[in-house]
């Protein structure tokens, strides 16, 4: 029978997958009228590739994690990776909740946005610099990919009553020794200490990155700088936004994803501000950032002095982020 709108459900399954209309049916709220058309069936195609794009991240820079081998224990990792598991923590809370109640709709929303937002927009992008150019089994390395494991045991298990198919495709990738993923239960991530204080100061710390991230692509658009990495930005700041900043340190301008962060107490609100110089340092070939040790090591002319610690010396050394 027609979907409505003369709409085939056989076709619409030939060519988007029974998964799309899975899809469509969990984010639609069956209280009222289920609406169809071929532009909703292309706005949920394009929430799938988003929650798709996602989990393929997750596996692909979990490849070489043995969790029984490589897994670091919360108290050592770092501030930014705490968050980002105690957020995903919140977030399965709330979906289990909605799953009492038999409220799909706002289960796939949420979902939707933590992997866009949450993940693809603030934590993964911050993290591919870690994942990337640290030393492969630094601390600082092993502490992402711990987190991005408990993160990947959760959505998968909250996605599959109604992602069938690709939960079980990503399952047997993550979990190959497992047989289905339908056998699991609700994951149960580990116990995040003040996890609401953190939770607070970090979204506190992605609204002034907010406000970064608007000067940042003004700065472009004016020509003057290309890629955030090539800014060196200054923040003023007071209040509890200025001690949210300052308790990154150095690492400050890794979640901003720039080259260089330097932040100035003001005394009130209205002298708050981000300005955005373009650097003046050559840009290292590995990490692409704008460094003045650039070429310090003259038998590695291109590199960093910490892409050079992080492949033949001790690595450098990262706290928060």
């Amino acid at each position: 029978k027609s979907l409505g709108n003369g709409i085939d459900p056989h076709e619409v399954a030939n060519r988007l997958g029974a998964e799309i209309i899975r899809l469509w049916i969990a984010s639609t709220d069956y209280s009222g009228e289920l609406a169809i058309s071929e532009e909703i069936l292309k706005r949920v195609t394009e929430s799938y590739r988003r929650i798709r794009n996602t989990l393929r991240f997750l596996l692909a820079n979990l490849s070489d994690f043995d969790f029984a081998q490589h897994a670091v224990p919360a108290g050592a990792w770092l501030e930014i990776d705490r968050y980002a598991v105690a957020l995903a923590d919140e977030l399965q809370k709330d979906i289990l909740s909605h799953y009492d109640k038999y409220e799909f709709h706002p289960v796939v929303a949420k979902l939707q946005t933590f992997c866009s937002e949450d993940l693809g927009g603030f934590y993964l992008d911050v993290l591919k610099d870690r994942l990337y150019t640290s030393a492969a089994n630094s601390v600082a390395r092993r502490s992402a990919q711990t987190a991005l494991y408990h993160i990947a045991q959760g959505l998968l298990r909250v996605m599959a009553p109604f992602l069938s198919f690709t939960a079980e495709e990503a399952w047997k990738v993550f979990q190959p020794g497992s047989e289905t993923i339908f056998t699991e239960t609700y994951y149960v991530y580990p116990k995040i200490p003040a996890a609401e204080t953190l939770l607070s100061k970090w979204s506190l710390l992605r609204a002034v990155r907010g406000n970064v991230t608007k000067a940042l692509e003004e700065a472009r658009v004016a020509d003057r700088i290309g890629s955030s990495l090539q800014a060196e930005v200054t923040i003023r700041a007071t209040g509890a936004a200025y001690d949210a900043l300052a308790s990154l340190g150095d690492d400050l301008k890794f979640v901003l994803i720039t080259s260089g962060a330097t932040l100035v107490k003001v005394d009130a609100e209205s002298e708050e501000g981000v300005d955005v110089i373009a650097s003046t340092y050559l840009k290292c070939e590995r990490c692409w950032h704008y460094r003045a040790d650039v070429g310090a090591h003259a038998e590695h002319p291109t590199l960093c002095g910490r892409c050079f610690s992080n492949l033949f010396g001790d690595g450098e050394k990262r706290s928060a982020a």
